[in-house]
């Protein structure tokens, strides 16, 4: 009896997968695969996919080894008592209730005291350094009221630090350590990162010193409402309270920002936090290295956005740029004759997109340089160059960042500034306001005073009607009433209804 004559016929198809069948069993054998799950089919179908999610998925290894003795936890004991855990920074006061601070303190250390005595306010977070010689960044909020500052290195040595200096309204601090040493240390990346890119983020979220994340830039120049020079990078990898101070690095190894702040409804990480800007970083580092505090420029003027109806009481084409309320007396604006109404669109040939890239920009240079302003005036584009001043504490650039709509009436109540008691001698006061009128909807209420319509002095309410009337009969969509309040100046532009 021949071999061939017990064994039975196979089809074509049935060839085919004894082919393939053979061929899996190489291939398997290569990946170290020695058993099969489910059919012929399925096996081949594992093993691609293996090889694929095998080339697709990231190891961050390799990054993560060299950078991250480099990270510290910083632990501060704070100065008179300060708990900032219940009395947390002003710094952060006004920014929105699910805006948290990413470190508001976690509150007093395990050791049991006796119950007539207080234990001692303690705070904590993270930081970096960035010098062979011990030089360490961390936030502000970390380190703000400090009376004694312990650096803890990745293998568990402390070191005594100080504080060689802070800046609050970038929330960014630098610390010394007291023992001499050759430390390890990162860079600061010269370029911001791309959406998309990948990135790591270490620190000591809730204590627990050396952790790893993971995640990517989710968006750039984020504005958060937590200062004048909010520009925070936006990203996605877990970051919790206690990773404050700590770095964001790309694959690189340099670090692309300072973890500061994250959105949270309920105080834990779900993928929006803040990082300040390794370029912010970079220079407010090195200024406080070498003095201590940061120098500012100073320009002199309070400034609020161009909205689409200011543009087009304006007669501007697309709304953009930082509109001049006031430019203070005595200061470098006021000398080089900007004014109210003025809308500044360049420094030093940069585009300004809005009012708070105006006072980022001026606010990144020093006090001994000039700015070439460049600026509209009744629709002509005229430049400036100005010697900028120093910034002291209590000057920044007021932004005023309220909206407008488009309803056709004004609906207010006025009376001569000259005939309300307090109102001063200038311009009409609001008396009496519409709720359903344009002027409500704007935020004007009663004790505004009107100063200006359309750029012409005001006295009484007929010279207001008449501005309205003639901005309406000129074809305009939409005219500048500029007011005062309790707050100081700002533009209001009043939009028309379509025929």
């Amino acid at each position: 009896m021949s071999l061939s004559s017990n064994t039975p016929n196979r089809s074509p198809r049935t060839r085919w997968m004894a082919s393939a069948a053979a061929l899996t069993l190489l291939a398997g054998s290569s990946y170290g695969l020695v058993t099969f799950a489910g059919s012929h089919e399925a096996r081949a179908t594992q093993v691609i996919t293996s090889d694929l999610n095998a080339q697709a998925m990231p190891s961050f290894s390799t990054v993560v080894q060299r950078v991250k003795p480099a990270v510290v936890s910083v632990k501060v004991k704070l100065d008179g008592g300060v708990n900032q855990a219940a009395n947390p920074s002003e710094q952060f006061d006004n920014l929105p209730p699910q805006v948290q601070e990413f470190f508001r303190r976690l509150g007093p250390p395990q050791e049991q005291f006796p119950p007539n005595v207080s234990p001692p306010a303690m705070a904590q977070g993270s930081g970096f350094f960035v010098s062979s010689d011990g030089y360490v960044v961390t936030n502000n909020h970390v380190v703000q009221n400090a009376k004694d500052v312990t650096v803890t290195r990745d293998d568990g040595t402390a070191l005594s630090a100080k504080v060689v200096g802070t800046d609050p309204k970038t929330d960014l601090a630098l610390l010394k350590v007291n023992e001499k040493g050759d430390y390890p240390f990162v860079s600061l990346a010269r370029n911001q990162p791309a959406i998309g890119d990948w990135v790591v983020a270490i620190g000591n979220p809730f204590g627990l010193g050396g952790t790893v994340t993971a995640g990517i830039v989710s968006a750039h120049g984020r504005d958060i409402g937590s200062g004048p020079y909010d520009n925070y990078l936006q990203i996605d990898a877990p970051i919790n309270k206690g990773n404050s101070g700590g770095p964001t690095f790309n694959l690189k190894g340099e670090v692309v920002g300072v973890n500061t702040a994250i959105f949270s409804p309920s105080g834990g990480s779900v993928g929006l936090a803040f990082d300040i800007p390794a370029l912010t970083v970079s220079s407010v580092v090195d200024q406080l290295e070498h003095g201590g505090k940061v120098d500012r420029g100073y320009l002199g003027v309070r400034v609020q956005p161009v909205t689409a109806d200011i543009a087009q009481g304006l007669g501007m084409p697309a709304a953009a740029g930082a509109l001049v309320d006031s430019a203070e007396p005595g200061t470098p604006a006021a000398m080089a004759g900007l004014q109210s109404g003025d809308v500044i669109v360049k420094v030093n040939g940069t585009a300004i997109r809005d009012a708070r890239e105006l006072t980022r920009l001026v606010g990144a240079m020093r006090s001994s340089g000039k700015a070439e302003i460049t600026y509209l005036r009744d629709g002509k584009e005229l430049t400036a160059t100005i010697a900028l001043a120093a910034q002291s504490d209590e000057r920044q650039a007021n932004a005023d960042t309220g909206t407008s709509d488009a309803r056709p009436i004004l609906g207010v109540q006025l009376a001569p500034a000259k005939a309300v008691p307090g109102a001063g001698g200038a311009g009409v006061v609001v008396v009496g306001v519409d709720p359903n009128g344009q002027a409500a909807a704007k935020g004007l209420a009663e004790g505004s005073v009107i100063l200006e319509v359309a750029g012409k002095p005001v006295e009484t309410p007929q010279q207001v009607k008449t501005g309205l009337e003639q901005a309406r009969k000129d074809g305009k969509k939409a005219v500048l009433l500029k007011i005062k309040t309790a707050d100081g100046s700002r533009f209001m532009a009043v939009t028309f209804a379509s025929a």
